[in-house]
């Protein structure tokens, strides 16, 4: 039997009752693709992170139910910003840090996409709806796994490539159907990183490494939601556990 290898996830933080915490989607979805997955506490210690980055073979940043500090794109906060928790800025933070030395796989979801950018020196769209001129629905709402929005896939990118692999594409359409639960999105794009999809309203819900040798992607729509029932989001956390196998 093949071994799996180790993908960190780093958790949330329940600021009321002060416990660490994480949807079951994400731990399902890697380990149907082959990964074993591994949950990282928000200890925000450079000394913990780095421990346990030295035993992990990839990293998998989730979706979170706050928003990124804007003060470290050097922004104020706008009025409809959401509640910041420092752990879970710092805590992703030093993983990409680590995981960047170390050259690790990395996905981003949602949250995870724009902490990427933030640490590549990028800033946010801090509320969609008031900032984005005549903007689509970004907040879906229930039921979560239902695509609500499509995306048009940048040629020749990443993305592109596991779209491809999954028979999705046909020769003119680089269209994909996603579910949507966002209202922040990258506006500065970080540095070694390419807009490889957006949504019909000019946001931005996909990024990645512009660098072949590294496998560093970010999505702003949820493949954990929808994983058992659409190949390319299966695809995406099965490309994820490719190039972990790999390094």
């Amino acid at each position: 039997m093949a071994v799996r290898p180790k993908i960190g996830i780093s958790m949330r933080l329940e600021l009321e009752t002060r416990r660490f915490y994480l949807g079951r989607d994400y731990s399902e979805a890697i380990y149907a693709a082959g990964g074993l997955p591994v949950h990282i506490p928000l200890i925000a210690d450079e000394s913990y992170i780095n421990d346990i980055v030295d035993g992990i073979d990839g990293i998998l940043l989730p979706g979170a139910d706050c928003d990124p500090d804007p003060a470290r794109y050097d922004e104020d906060p706008h009025p409809k910003l959401g509640r910041v928790i420092p752990e879970k800025d710092e805590t992703d933070l030093l993983l990409l840090t680590a995981g960047e030395r170390r050259g690790l796989p990395v996905l981003g979801i949602c949250f995870g996409m724009q902490i990427l950018n933030v640490f590549r020196g990028g800033s946010l769209i801090q509320d969609i709806e008031s900032q984005v001129e005549n903007p689509i629905k970004h907040r879906q709402g229930v039921p979560l796994e239902r695509a609500s929005h499509f995306v048009m896939i940048r040629h020749e990118s990443r993305l592109s490539e596991i779209l491809a692999s999954t028979g999705a594409a046909g020769e003119s359409s680089q269209r994909l159907k996603v579910n949507s639960h966002h209202h922040q999105a990258v506006k500065m794009m970080g540095r070694n990183l390419i807009n490889s999809a957006a949504a019909s309203d000019g946001v931005i819900e996909a990024i990645e490494d512009d660098r072949n040798d590294r496998f560093v992607l970010g999505v702003q729509w949820h493949p954990e939601l929808s994983w058992r029932t659409d190949p390319v989001s299966a695809a995406i956390f099965e490309k994820l556990v490719d190039a972990c196998r790999s390094e």
